[in-house]
C-alpha cells in the first residue's frame, strides 16, 4: 500500500514543483509597458543624499594656570572650531597636564567646576560657573578668579580691555580680585598683575 501511495504521490508533486518554477526562454522579450511595475519605467534615478560630517578643526588656544610661586602662567590648549569661549574655559578646568604637573604647574580650580555658559556684550564678558565654584575658599577664590580671567581675556582681544563678571547658577556674584577686595563689577587682568 506505501509503495502504490508514493508510487501516485510522487509523479504528482513533481508536477506541481514544475507548475511552481520560473519559466526560462531561449532569448529575452518585450513586456507591454502596461504590465511594468510602478516606476520602473522612470527615466530619472532616485536620488539621495549623504552627509559626509566635515574633520573638525582644531584651533590652539592659552589658558591660564598657576607657576610655582602662584602666578599666572599660559600653557597651550588645542579645542575645536570656532573655539567658544565655554570651551576653552572647559579645556582649562580640566587641569594642567601630567608633563606640566611635573613642572609646577597647578591649579587653584578643583575638578568638580564647571563653566555653565558664556556671554559677551561688549567688552565684558559673563562667566557662569556652577555651585562647586562657589566652594573654593581662602587665597584659591581669588587664585580662581585670576586664572578665568586672564583665559578669557587673553581669548576675547586685547587682555586689559576685557572685563569679566561671574555667575554661579545665573546668579550674579561678587569676587576677590588679587588685593583681597571683593568686586561686584567687571574684573580685568590688571587686577591681578
Amino acid at each position: 500500500m506505501r509503495r502504490r501511495l508514493a508510487f501516485v504521490l510522487v509523479p504528482m508533486l513533481a508536477v506541481a514543483a514544475a507548475g511552481c518554477a520560473i519559466p526560462t526562454q531561449g532569448s529575452p522579450s518585450t513586456m507591454a509597458p502596461t504590465k511594468v511595475p510602478f516606476n520602473l519605467l522612470n527615466p530619472q534615478l532616485p536620488t539621495t543624499t549623504t552627509t559626509v560630517p566635515k574633520p573638525t578643526s582644531l584651533v590652539p588656544v592659552k589658558v591660564f594656570f598657576l607657576n610655582a610661586g602662584t602666578q599666572l602662567t599660559s600653557a597651550p590648549r588645542v579645542v575645536a572650531a570656532p573655539a567658544p569661549l565655554t570651551a576653552i574655559i572647559t579645556s582649562m578646568l580640566a587641569g594642567p597636564t601630567r608633563a606640566e604637573t611635573t613642572q609646577g604647574i597647578t591649579t587653584a580650580i578643583p575638578s568638580n567646576v564647571t563653566v555653565l555658559s558664556t556671554t559677551t556684550q561688549g567688552n565684558i564678558v559673563t562667566v557662569n560657573m556652577n555651585a562647586a565654584f562657589g566652594a573654593i575658599t581662602g587665597t584659591n577664590i581669588e587664585l580662581a578668579v585670576g586664572q578665568i580671567v586672564a583665559t578669557v581675556s587673553t581669548e576675547n582681544g586685547p587682555n586689559y580691555d576685557t572685563g569679566v563678571l561671574f555667575e554661579i547658577d545665573g546668579q550674579h556674584i561678587s569676587v576677590p580680585i588679587a588685593n583681597g577686595s571683593q568686586v561686584n563689577a567687571p574684573v580685568y587682568l590688571i587686577e591681578f598683575l
